[in-house]
């Protein structure tokens, strides 16, 4: 390691849907991590990365990929191939959140509210008709308001919320455009919140919660990624033992997905304050209207101090 610090490659931009987001948000990690004295160059992941961290050898690696590039497990094998630190959460864990419904039924079962769903692939339309399915769907809704969404995959892509059977037809097709798998999902009405996780080696810190008000109701990408269209509290405006309750449930998810270094836990807190597991985060965003940035500096810290301390952890952990 370099006197002047950790040599950190930021790994930013790939082939998914979320290119841009990576690239601003690996752009916002490096920017921070300079200021938290390393030395730091960016990296696209594409077939020349390999060498150039073989050429580059840095003493750690932080995945600021969005979408299965740098979600779906994949890569941190690789990475652990090469015997490089990184940071963030490992394979297995990552693959786990990565899948919605998979990570829904883990928490759940660890008693944890998340809301009803079912999970339908391409080849169920195909096999017993597109028809059929969707009316066995509807009829499960009862026609109460559902979340489709796609079964992988972040920043909203895909997702629409539904109130009647006219739209979910067309909800579903937009999601199978990013994913071979859909969930549709009981919707439940509340308060969003997001609570960002981190663990520099004293086991894990929920942030302050961060609440989200979309502009028109729907946090969407534009909502996520352009500013303006969403107001943000942070800290959320919840009632101590709602937000200590929040805070539980945040970092029990993170723990019983085995997750690692930082995570972004996605929640929704009903009337009677109680959090729903929406979905958990391997690489939560960073870019400068992202929900992460906004916790740490709720909760009195700098970006800067608090990155350097997940790059710490990863190196000597």
């Amino acid at each position: 390691m370099s006197a002047a610090g950790p040599r950190v490659a930021v790994l930013a931009g790939g082939l998914s849907h979320e290119r841009d987001v990576s690239v601003r948000s690996g752009r916002r990690v490096a920017e921070a991590l300079r200021a938290g004295g390393c030395e730091v160059s960016v990296l696209d992941a594409d077939a020349g990365l390999l060498a150039r961290l073989r050429d580059e050898a840095p003493d750690v690696v932080w995945p600021a990929l969005h979408g299965a590039v740098g979600e779906d497990g994949a890569l941190r094998d690789v990475l652990g191939l090469l015997g490089l630190p990184y940071v963030g959460s490992g394979p297995a864990a990552a693959r786990l959140a990565w899948d919605k419904p998979l990570a829904a039924a883990a928490v759940a079962a660890a008693g944890l509210a998340a809301p009803e769903s079912v999970v339908l692939e391409q080849s169920t339309f195909r096999d017993l008709g597109a028809q059929p399915v969707l009316a066995a769907v509807d009829a499960w809704t009862g026609g109460r308001t559902a979340v489709v969404k796609p079964a992988h995959g972040g920043s909203a892509l895909g997702v629409t919320v539904v109130d009647d059977a006219a739209q979910l037809a067309r909800a579903v097709v937009e999601a199978f455009a990013y994913d071979g798998t859909v969930v549709v999902q009981r919707y439940v009405a509340g308060t969003e919140v997001a609570v960002s996780v981190v663990d520099t080696g004293s086991g894990p810190e929920a942030l302050p919660a961060v609440e989200v008000v979309p502009d028109g109701g729907r946090y969407d990408y534009a909502a996520r990624y352009t500013a303006g269209p969403a107001e943000f509290f942070a800290p959320a405006r919840l009632h101590d033992a709602v937000a200590a309750a929040v805070a539980e449930a945040a970092r029990s998810a993170h723990t019983v997905l085995g997750l690692r270094h930082l995570s972004r836990v996605d929640l929704v807190v009903d009337a009677e304050g109680v959090p729903w597991f929406l979905e958990a985060n391997v690489a939560p965003g960073t870019t400068e209207t992202s929900l992460l940035p906004q916790a740490v500096e709720a909760a009195g810290r700098s970006v800067a101090e608090v990155y350097r301390a997940l790059v710490d952890a990863a190196l000597h952990g």
